[in-house]
């Protein structure tokens, strides 16, 4: 990207700034109309960071093919008013191209969040040294989603189970992912990392896994 277009990305970031822009409608209307004309050239801008709950935005490459699930993650997280997982869904977005070891990082810390903030919901309290494996077993156990309680007789029984199971399988995976390639843990100097289609991948994953955790959440909550 030449220096002419940081410029001009940046400028369009300060006009939105909380400093300059106090009213939020002023800024949403400004966002859109943004990020309708920087949409051809593949650009957008979008919250990076937040100060005394106000976004500070900067531009980023349009997730072209982004997980439907992150939109509605998102909603949730909004509805649940939920500001650290919001911080987290965009520190995903925002580093995926530019870089793929914190997002891989930061999809892993994300379930985490989900996970502990539904059980503290049902007043669980959460050991430090709880991985994440076993905090998606505890989540499935207090949603009743574990694959024995599906009755041999319901219509696509055995399919239901399977994908039920591969929750924890795709919790597992986040998690070695992490620990080869993410951020959060010291490496050879010579190790190659992911690139940014691995990067995607995961957050995909993560980001179904806490919209399916999520939705299930509110479903068990409004039958209580």
């Amino acid at each position: 990207m030449r220096s002419s277009d940081e410029a001009f990305l940046q400028f369009l970031c300060e006009t939105i700034h909380p400093i300059i822009r106090t009213e939020d409608q002023d800024v949403e209307t400004l966002v859109k109309l943004y990020n309708k004309h920087l949409a051809p050239d593949g650009w957008e801008v979008v919250p990076k960071t937040y100060i005394s709950g106000k976004p500070i935005f900067a531009a980023r490459h349009r997730l072209v093919g982004g997980s439907p699930a992150i939109g509605t993650m998102k909603s949730i997280a909004a509805s649940l008013d939920v500001n650290y997982i919001t911080q987290q869904i965009t520190r995903m977005e925002a580093s995926v191209e530019s870089d793929p070891e914190l997002a891989i990082g930061t999809a892993k810390e994300f379930v985490e969040t989900v996970c502990k903030t539904i059980l503290r919901e049902y007043g669980e309290s959460i050991s430090n040294n709880v991985d994440m494996p076993q905090l998606v077993k505890k989540v499935r156990e207090k949603l009743d989603l574990l694959p024995d309680d599906i009755p041999e007789k319901a219509k696509g029984a055995d399919t239901i189970k399977r994908v039920l199971s591969n929750l924890g399988a795709v919790a597992q995976g986040l998690a070695e992912l992490r620990g080869l390639y993410g951020t959060g843990h010291g490496k050879d100097a010579n190790v190659k990392g992911l690139h940014a289609r691995h990067a995607r991948l995961a957050v995909g994953a993560a980001s179904a896994l806490g919209v399916f955790l999520f939705e299930t959440y509110k479903v068990r909550k409004g039958s209580m």
